[in-house]
């Protein structure tokens, strides 16, 4: 299964290798923005767009509507498995 992390583009750093900083949940890492540049667009038009992260690629721009409904789903998911653990430790 793959799974797309939403994260927010905060700044491009290098416009030659189609490099941008991403801020996705609150930490900041450099992806590859090649996936959704368009050729002979300026890659700053993008700062600021949500996209869906995997494995180092910003894979597609979404909505920001989507990116919030995707993390809130992600924690809940994340909330779901930490008492899960809870209830497995509990039973040893």
């Amino acid at each position: 299964m793959c799974l797309g992390i939403p994260g927010k583009i905060v700044s491009i750093t290098d416009t030659e290798q189609q490099l941008g900083m991403v801020d996705v949940g609150g930490i900041q890492r450099a992806v590859n923005l090649s996936c959704i540049a368009t050729e002979g667009s300026d890659l700053s038009q993008h700062v600021n767009s949500w996209v869906l992260v995997h494995v180092g690629f910003a894979m597609s721009v979404i909505s920001e509507a989507e990116a919030q409904s995707t993390l809130e789903i992600l924690h809940e998911l994340g909330q779901m498995q930490e008492e899960m653990l809870a209830m497995q430790e509990g039973e040893s």
